[in-house]
């Protein structure tokens, strides 16, 4: 006879606490601890092998013949890219983003181009009824297509399902929404996610079919629930953008079967999420060629170079404690920059509002993206637009030096081909079709602007 134990466990960081608190002490997160029941004793899990010694495992040699693992193509090219090339059989994938960002929508198009190849797959839906995922599939073209539908939050209904129906590929959307009964909390939970995650990645496993799984994200942005559902699963996919913005960007943070960071870029439109094949052109069009504090930024994501506009507007402050407001860079990264700016170069710009924007809602990463930014914060101080042919990239030390960076000719040959003239990069980088003019220091960058030598 199984007996239950009570624990109280951070929804957060998955901690697990001896008593409740208002505040968990491993993540710093308030009111995220919540009383869960287990159960322990008999009949609580599977029979200890402890008693016994363990059988022998049959060990292989590192090196193998054996071809990689085969792709299967799900009709959406920007979804093939970050995933490495299609869905490999026998994985596990977690696709986390915000409410409402088209994670429903991207996954409802790839199974349907799925189905149109001959190829299996079952779509659980824990959140909609059939009627409302019917409604959303007639409404992006996708109604002819056979995919299987189950309205479901039983773990053991939908593996039976599963099991039964021997589907190529398997959408659960979403884990939060499924519980198992050999967990006695409540669904969404740290345990009921923890326990669902694992007997879905078996399945995944045993059964050689590919397993997507839709996680909600907290107010952080990150997956909720526990980082052990993003060590279980073979590749994690973030989407990001801004709900104000037409374009979604699906970028890979885990893959064990492709690169990382690789990025899919989307637009939103009334027909569902359509790729973006040159979004370097998308990210620049409508921008102001002739304002102060812009600068074109050539950056690269994954392996794709992508050039987008780096925002910046310095105003005098009037209170004692000037803002720093940042959207789609890092904080910390700013108030680098203007330290080196204002300590290095001499430029007054302590006692200004600082306010930086990415244009399109991409949030960019990379420190080649300093000079881009140091760009458009000293246009912007000084009131000298930046000419509007010119790219920047490089990484700013402290020391106000400027750093080479990797990939400088893909970075360059993208500008070339997109009609710039000129690039600012750190000493060292040079490519046909555009001339570079090389800075090796920030105070350099300050002078040129100043001067208008650029």
């Amino acid at each position: 006879m199984a007996r239950s134990n009570v624990s109280f466990v951070c929804q957060q960081c998955g901690a697990v606490h001896s008593k409740w608190a208002g505040r968990c002490d491993a993540c710093g997160g308030w009111n995220t601890i919540v009383e869960e029941v287990t159960a322990s004793g008999p009949g609580a899990g599977p029979p200890s092998r402890s008693a016994g010694k363990g059988r022998k495992l049959q060990l292989v040699s590192l090196r193998s013949d054996e071809p990689e693992p085969p792709r299967t193509f799900t009709g959406v090219g920007e979804l093939d890219r970050v995933l490495g090339g299609g869905l490999v059989p026998g994985s596990a994938i977690l696709v986390g983003g915000d409410p409402g960002i088209g994670k429903s929508t991207i996954l409802l198009q790839a199974v349907a181009s799925l189905a149109r190849a001959g190829k299996r797959v079952v779509y659980v839906s824990g959140e909609e009824a059939a009627a409302q995922v019917r409604l959303r599939a007639r409404r992006l073209g996708l109604d002819d297509a056979n995919v299987d539908l189950a309205m479901e939050t039983n773990l053991k209904d939908i593996l039976a399902t599963l099991d039964a129906a021997k589907p190529d590929a398997v959408v659960i959307d979403s884990i939060q929404t499924l519980w198992s009964d050999a967990v006695e909390s409540a669904p969404g939970t740290v345990s009921q996610v923890r326990a669902v995650s694992q007997e879905l990645v078996r399945y995944a496993k045993r059964s050689n079919a590919a397993v997507i799984l839709v996680g909600h994200v907290t107010k952080d942005g990150q997956i909720a629930g526990p980082r052990v559902i993003e060590h279980l699963v073979d590749t994690v996919l973030y989407f990001e953008g801004e709900r104000g913005h037409q374009f979604r960007i699906l970028r890979a943070v885990k893959n064990r079967f492709g690169p990382t960071d690789e990025i899919g870029v989307f637009e939103m439109t009334d027909k569902g999420l359509a790729e973006v094949p040159n979004p370097s052109m998308l990210f620049l069009t409508g921008r102001d060629q002739w304002s102060s504090g812009a600068a074109v930024f050539a950056g690269v994501e994954g392996t794709r170079p992508l050039l987008v506009e780096i925002q910046a507007l310095a105003s005098p402050t009037s209170y004692g404690n000037p803002r720093r407001a940042v959207v789609g860079w890092d904080t910390a990264r700013l108030s680098m920059i203007l330290a080196v700016l204002e300590t290095r170069c001499g430029l007054g710009i302590g006692g200004h509002d600082i306010y930086l924007n990415i244009a399109g809602g991409l949030k960019i990463g990379e420190p080649a993206a300093d000079l881009a930014a140091a760009g458009a914060l000293v246009s912007s101080v000084l009131g000298r637009p930046l000419p509007s042919d010119c790219v920047l990239f490089g990484e700013v030390a402290l020391s106000g030096a400027i750093r080479p960076v990797s990939q400088a000719d893909s970075r360059l040959k993208e500008a070339a081909k997109l009609g710039f003239k000129r690039a600012i990069a750190p000493p060292g980088a040079k490519a046909d079709g555009i001339t570079v003019m090389t800075v090796e220091t920030l105070s350099d960058l300050v002078e040129r602007i100043r001067n208008s030598d650029v």
